[in-house]
């Protein structure tokens, strides 16, 4: 199926040529917004499942819209696509609700790939982001002492829950149990609904506050 993508920019030049980048590898750009209140708005009327979002967007911004549009659109993932790699940005978009942060350094080539694997669920961020975010959710723990898996969860979806905090995508993780990649996305979906959360980057925080990211 083809990826819908809605970009959010304030810069007209930058924007086009996102959505040129992404039109030219096969992903339908549905629409695009230069502010944060005219993504929320747009997005409510195209609903892509996926957001590609700046933070610096004047009086509404990046985060303020992620947190409507994801509280708002729970089939719609945002992934944040902004200059900044700084520590306090990356985790304000996250507790926002942003599946993933890529700084505009990025290649096409890595966009193209995170766009992809954010439409399919995968938290995805740029090198060495992804390991502060978890890092501060380790941090915030209050005590997460290594323990029995919640007795809710079959072991294999614990199996899959602690792949998914060392940060493994859905195939990776196929490839590692040596099953189907439909059977991992069936027991993430299954998780994300016993656990009453909603993405793999809430998933990775609880595996993390339970100690489970530390199981071998």
């Amino acid at each position: 199926m083809t990826v819908s993508v809605m970009i959010v920019d304030d810069h007209p030049i930058w924007r086009d040529g996102v959505a040129r980048d992404l039109t030219e590898h096969g992903f339908e750009v549905r629409a695009t917004a230069s502010d944060g209140a005219a993504a929320t708005r747009i997005a409510r009327a195209v609903r892509p499942d996926v957001v590609l979002m700046d933070l610096n967007l004047g009086s509404t911004s990046g985060v303020e819209a992620t947190r409507t549009i994801t509280g708002e659109l729970p089939d719609t993932r945002v992934l944040v696509l902004s200059a900044s790699g700084e520590h306090d940005d990356v985790l304000q978009a996250v507790k926002a609700g942003a599946s993933g942060y890529l700084v505009k350094s990025a290649s096409v080539d890595e966009l193209v790939d995170a766009v992809r694997r954010t439409a399919e669920g995968d938290p995805v961020f740029t090198a060495g982001l992804a390991g502060m975010v978890l890092g501060e959710y380790r941090r915030m723990a209050d005590a997460p002492a290594p323990g029995e898996p919640p007795p809710q969860l079959t072991d294999r979806e614990t199996d899959v829950l602690r792949l998914v905090a060392k940060g493994l995508t859905a195939r990776q993780i196929a490839d590692r149990l040596v099953i189907s990649h439909r059977t991992v996305e069936n027991h993430v979906q299954s998780t994300l609904r016993k656990l009453q959360l909603h993405n793999r980057v809430e998933l990775a925080r609880y595996a993390i506050e339970h100690g489970l990211d530390r199981e071998s």
